[in-house]
């Protein structure tokens, strides 16, 4: 493979995903989350009841951290921490009413800012960039749970 190509790959990854993430967080910032804490709030909407420890993995943060973020959240009334029935020492955490209906509102948001990005690409190009970007995704995993986020990105709507 082309040397050229190969470091355009990575710095067209970064600059995509970095102007993702500026755009959605300018978009979001009204409701006084942070990036990190909006990540979490995802996991937690999509699959709530997941232990601390686990949430942690699902997004690549050390769990003290993970933990101090929850810590906040709790505070503001966007999350809620229960111990697991089966096993005390485990704490699950629930989202609220008020980060469901934040994440609905957001998603519409999230949805207006993927349209920019792809316009130009025909629906064809989309399903081509989203597949091989879960190759991508895969063939660098080494197993370690990043078909997380590849199964989410299969449900998106990218047409």
């Amino acid at each position: 493979m082309n040397t050229e190509r190969v470091e355009g790959l990575g710095l067209l990854v970064h600059d995509a995903a970095r102007l993702m993430r500026r755009r959605f967080e300018e978009s979001a910032s009204g409701h006084g989350l942070s990036a990190a804490q909006w990540r979490l709030l995802v996991r937690l909407v999509k699959a709530e009841g997941v232990a601390q420890a686990r949430l942690a993995a699902l997004l690549e943060i050390e769990p003290i951290s993970v933990s101090r973020l929850l810590d906040r959240m709790e505070e503001g009334g966007w999350i809620e921490r229960r111990p697991d029935p089966s096993d005390r020492r485990v704490r699950t955490v629930f989202a609220t009413d008020k980060s469901r209906e934040a994440f609905a509102e957001v998603k519409g948001m999230a949805s207006d800012i993927y349209d920019e990005a792809l316009a130009g690409l025909s629906a064809e190009e989309r399903r081509t960039l989203i597949n091989g970007l879960r190759t991508l995704i895969s063939n660098l995993s080494d197993g370690e749970g990043a078909g997380e986020s590849c199964k989410t990105a299969a449900k998106e709507d990218v047409s």
